[in-house]
């Protein structure tokens, strides 16, 4: 199984904020990503995003640095697929979805690579779940 994830799910295994029900998907999904058996794809932008992300968790003082070590030893155990090809569609489909949606470029990405592979999405957005669903795919 393979299936592609969004850096909102990411981050909450990093800060822990959220609803219950966010942290608890994002707990199912931390059980999938580390499933040595699965395919965890996602866009090339990603890393960068979820780093920017830490970075001003650490900031702002939400999490500490030993936190934040711990969870990029997580992502690092993962069988995590970086897409390169995330780029090359920027300007064509990406940017059609992110129009026809109303998503952001980033968010479209995700959605992009996931039609791109026909695979599920992992996403605790809201806007990019219902998108993926009128897009026909399944989210996780």
């Amino acid at each position: 199984m393979a299936f592609v994830l969004d850096a909102s799910v990411t981050m909450r295994w990093l800060t822990k904020d959220g609803s219950l029900a966010d942290l608890a998907y994002a707990n199912f999904i931390l059980d999938k990503f580390l499933d040595p058996d699965l395919q965890v794809y996602v866009p090339s932008h990603w890393p960068l995003e979820v780093t920017n992300v830490m970075l001003r968790a650490i900031r702002l003082g939400h999490v500490d640095g030993a936190t934040s070590e711990t969870f990029l030893e997580t992502i690092n155990l993962a069988p995590l697929i970086i897409d390169l090809e995330t780029a090359g569609y920027a300007f064509m489909s990406t940017l059609n979805l992110a129009r026809h949606y109303r998503l952001t470029p980033y968010d479209a990405a995700y959605l992009e690579l996931a039609l791109r592979l026909d695979c599920p999405l992992a996403t605790v957005d809201k806007d990019l779940r219902s998108a993926a669903e009128k897009a026909g795919l399944k989210v996780l």
